[in-house]
């Protein structure tokens, strides 16, 4: 265990990130170049090593923090890297982009501050990689069975990776043409830098796993096709139908969805184009949406040289402490401050945010584009228009950023695997990840397609898809929990681990 004294002597110090005026003339990630060590190491050793550590729990994945903490502050890097990549494939990734739950579900939370468990955790897997503790692991033999996987995101990798070492032959079939699904053009640099997916899906293909790009399953590839040549299905293809603002003038140039966006300007720097056709140079800019997409949108408007930026967010403004009605270890609904509103904050000196905000229609000019957005102020709660709050901001470029309501409706995929949506819009499933078999018409339809099996049968659901759309954590968890149920049904048994079931969801009070 660490210092039992630890959280007395030392206080709280996170890893500072890049000063704001250097950071917003590159794509590099935040902390780029930032020494991790030894402050992680001494922070690693505030760990209380309690007795019930909560954090587990506010981690779906379950994460052995204490013990890679102890190893951490040891310098065992070695150990602690074993033990982080024992419940997640992809720490690298959940250092960089969680929001860390964990952190408010630390017992140090209850009346002081917590642990800085996901600087650790980044600095454990970085140095995990720099010190070739992450080597592949192609299984010892093969099963004879074969595992299609379609999407290619982080539920979709890690399921994947765990099939595959498992000794399954897995493919893995993504509709663009690179792998990474979010991760890759969904994700900004500057917090993810793509050269760590590319480092893992290297080391991905050298376990044995295959990849197939520019596969768009349900539509010109059958998905009925990979039942005949799969023994089984794993549906990992995120929640990409996108919210949208029937508002009026919604039809005017210049209003985006913030992930065609965010694609376009990743594609930028993977070197598809010198530079994107939709950017934020000398515009006014108009993010609607307070959340994380929005946050991506707002940093990426920055380095592109918007002229200025404003985030919608229709919620009232969190205050600093944790209200009574979320009390520890439930992750809180505070004030806090991204690296992009850090960013904006140093630059114009407020926050971008107007809070309790909620458009009311978008004016164009002569030539139909638009220039000028109506906002109005909300109640907090009925979230209905405050009389007499009406007010017109500049607005060359929207971006909308209200996330998704599940996977896309109506495709091929839905109808050529029988696929069916639940109450919350997500592909239904049942407890064990299986997707629900489709009624008499759907497997009608799948015996003309020739299916080799009956509809849905070796078919599951990972991810977004069937959960909505969540926290990377969440991805990679149902991904291992996925991988771990379609080995039991090849195999009739399985030893990966199932982090979580279908119905978990994230503690709430």
């Amino acid at each position: 265990m660490t210092d039992p004294h630890g959280f007395l002597k030392v206080p709280r110090r996170p890893v500072p990130a890049r000063a704001v005026e250097e950071r917003l003339n590159d794509w590099h990630e935040v902390y780029a170049g930032q020494a991790l060590l030894p402050l992680v190491a001494e922070q690693a050793g505030r760990c209380m090593d309690c007795g019930i550590p909560f954090c587990h729990s506010g981690c779906p994945l379950g994460n052995l923090i204490p013990e890679w903490n102890a190893y951490a502050t040891r310098g065992n890097w070695r150990a602690a890297a074993e033990r982080l990549h024992a419940t997640n494939n992809f720490p690298e990734f959940t250092g960089r982009l969680c929001p860390a739950p964990c952190e408010d579900a630390c017992v140090l939370a209850i009346n002081a501050d917590p642990v800085t468990i996901k600087n650790v955790e980044q600095a454990i897997a970085d140095r995990s990689w720099e010190e070739g503790f992450t080597p592949p692991h192609p299984p010892e033999r093969l099963s004879g069975k074969s595992v299609a996987v379609i999407g290619s995101g982080p539920a979709g990798l890690a399921a994947a990776q765990q099939l595959t070492r498992i000794g399954h032959t897995v493919a893995v079939y993504e509709r663009a043409d690179r792998i990474g699904g979010l991760l890759r053009y969904g994700i900004p640099a500057f917090k993810l830098e793509k050269r760590y997916l590319d480092r893992r899906i290297a080391q991905m293909r050298a376990e044995g796993t295959k990849f197939r790009t520019g596969m768009d399953i349900g539509g010109a590839v059958d998905a009925t096709e990979l039942g005949r040549r799969h023994d089984a299905i794993v549906v990992a293809v995120g929640a990409m139908e996108r919210r949208e603002l029937p508002v009026p003038g919604r039809e005017l140039a210049g209003i985006h969805q913030a992930m065609e966006y965010l694609t376009l300007a990743n594609r930028v720097g993977e070197g598809d184009c010198a530079a994107s056709p939709v950017t934020a140079e000398g515009r006014h800019v108009v993010i609607v949406g307070g959340g994380d997409t929005g946050s991506d949108c707002l940093g990426t408007a920055l380095r592109q040289g918007a002229a200025s930026v404003v985030q919608l967010d229709i919620n009232p403004e969190p205050g600093d402490d944790r209200p009574d009605t979320q009390p520890w270890p439930v992750y809180p609904k505070v004030y806090r401050i991204s690296h992009a509103h850090e960013e904006a904050r140093g630059r114009e000196g407020t926050d971008p945010r107007f809070f309790s905000s909620a458009t009311l229609r978008f004016e164009g000019d002569s030539a139909g584009r638009v220039h000028a957005l109506c906002l109005t102020e909300v109640e907090p709660t009925a979230r209905r228009p405050r009389p007499d709050t009406e007010r017109v901001i500049p607005a060359d470029l929207v971006l909308i950023a209200l996330g998704f309501s599940g996977p896309e409706r109506g495709t091929g995929l839905m109808t050529q695997l029988g696929l069916t949506l639940d109450a919350r819009g997500n592909f239904a499933r049942d407890d064990g990840f299986a997707a629900a078999r489709g009624g008499p018409a759907d497997r009608a339809r799948a015996i003309r397609a020739g299916a080799g099996r009956p509809l849905a049968d070796g078919v599951f659901i990972a991810g977004d898809a069937g959960r909505g759309q969540s926290l990377v954590v969440w991805a990679i968890a149902e991904g291992r929990a996925a991988a771990a149920a379609t080995d039991r049904y090849l195999t009739g048994s399985t030893a990966l681990p199932a982090p979580i079931a279908p119905t978990d969801r994230p503690l709430v009070a």
